[in-house]
């Protein structure tokens, strides 16, 4: 795929983005020294770091209502692998995570499941001006009026997963799912976004065999559900483990080309809607190290740290309780980690994101 195909950008364009975290730095001081630190050391890589993580991920739950094709969740005992986290355990981490300047609030389950602790969590970081991306199927937003719910509660960006144009293909590859549903839920969210003047949704389409035929279709779906822009995105991950590198080679598309790639970006300028792609740019090496390990962490449910959301589950790799995570995020577990990367000698559960698999 080529580079020059647009990438996506934080709703509302980077000079909110960039507004919002400079808000966020300005309300405590000890925040802005990490972030410098963090700064000051972005280029040169070290297995210690004297700052702590300026983004994290936090899965709020772990269990899920869809069993997607492409994801280990369809394999977890009735799509669960742990309990949900709480607003205090929340609160708690944010509180002592002082350098956090972005969040997503998402992992392997569907945030919603978890109610209003999960709109509480936003509200929560939103209050700091921390800037909150999450994600959703969308499959309840209609009940108890939650699709009003993630608007007011100040998110950033809200991430729908569509992944077919059409019932049949959706269906295939998001089991469980009602495409009729989610369909009415996402014109349900995107009218009252509208409404609030709050353009803070967008499309996502993880590109497969099964819908590589349907980008035309999705571009047109998306604008007919108001959504002001949708990412296509060709990364299939295999979540650090071999069996899925094999499963998610037979759902993986083609790549598309440059012509075919502003060819959508066209049209969705005639329909009033911004197109973008996401994919690992050329892959990580040597002179582009993965930045995860540098800035960044995922949190899951029961508060154990996972290298990042391609692997996304601390039974493939744990690298320590996030109820100690100031101490662990420079502890042996994290340091060794670190140093994997920097010697160019790849964990395995790391090895698809970086060139030849080095």
């Amino acid at each position: 795929m080529n580079k020059m195909l647009p990438k996506p950008i934080p709703c509302g364009g980077i000079q909110t983005y960039d507004n919002e975290r400079n808000k966020c730095l300005d309300l405590n001081l000890k925040k802005r020294e990490n972030y410098k630190k963090y700064l000051s050391q972005i280029n040169n890589k070290s297995n210690s770091l004297d700052y702590l993580p300026i983004k994290l991920d936090i899965e709020n739950v772990s269990r899920c209502n869809f069993r997607c094709q492409m994801c280990q969740v369809s394999e977890w005992d009735k799509g669960k692998r742990a309990e949900d986290m709480s607003f205090e355990s929340f609160k708690n981490l944010i509180d002592e995570q002082y350098g956090v300047v972005e969040l997503k609030i998402q992992g392997m389950g569907e945030p919603t499941l978890g109610r209003d602790e999960y709109y509480k969590m936003i509200r929560y970081a939103r209050d700091q001006h921390i800037w909150v991306r999450t994600v959703t199927n969308a499959s309840i937003l209609h009940k108890s009026e939650n699709y009003k719910k993630i608007i007011d509660s100040g998110v950033n960006e809200l991430q729908i997963s569509i992944d077919g144009s059409t019932k049949e293909v959706f269906e295939r590859i998001r089991n469980k799912a009602n495409f009729e549903k989610v369909i009415e839920n996402c014109k349900l969210v995107n009218l009252y976004a509208e409404g609030a003047n709050k353009r803070v949704t967008k499309m996502w389409t993880v590109v497969q065999k099964d819908n590589f035929d349907q980008l035309d279709d999705l571009v047109e779906l998306a604008a007919k559900l108001h959504f002001p822009s949708v990412v296509f995105s060709f990364d299939l991950g295999d979540w650090g483990q071999e069996d899925w590198t094999k499963t998610n080679l037979n759902y993986q598309s083609n790549a598309i080309d440059y012509y075919q790639g502003i060819r959508l970006v066209e049209k969705g300028k005639e329909l009033g809607i911004e197109v973008y792609f996401w994919y690992l740019d050329s892959k990580y090496d040597r002179n582009n190290l993965c930045p995860w390990p540098f800035e960044r962490a995922y949190v899951s449910s029961d508060f154990r740290i996972v290298p990042c959301c391609m692997v996304a589950n601390p039974d493939v790799k744990d690298l320590g309780n996030a109820l100690d995570f100031t101490r662990e995020w420079n502890g042996e577990k994290y340091q060794s980690f670190r140093k994997k990367h920097i010697d160019m000698s790849v964990p395995t559960i790391c090895k698809s994101c970086y060139s030849n698999g080095s």
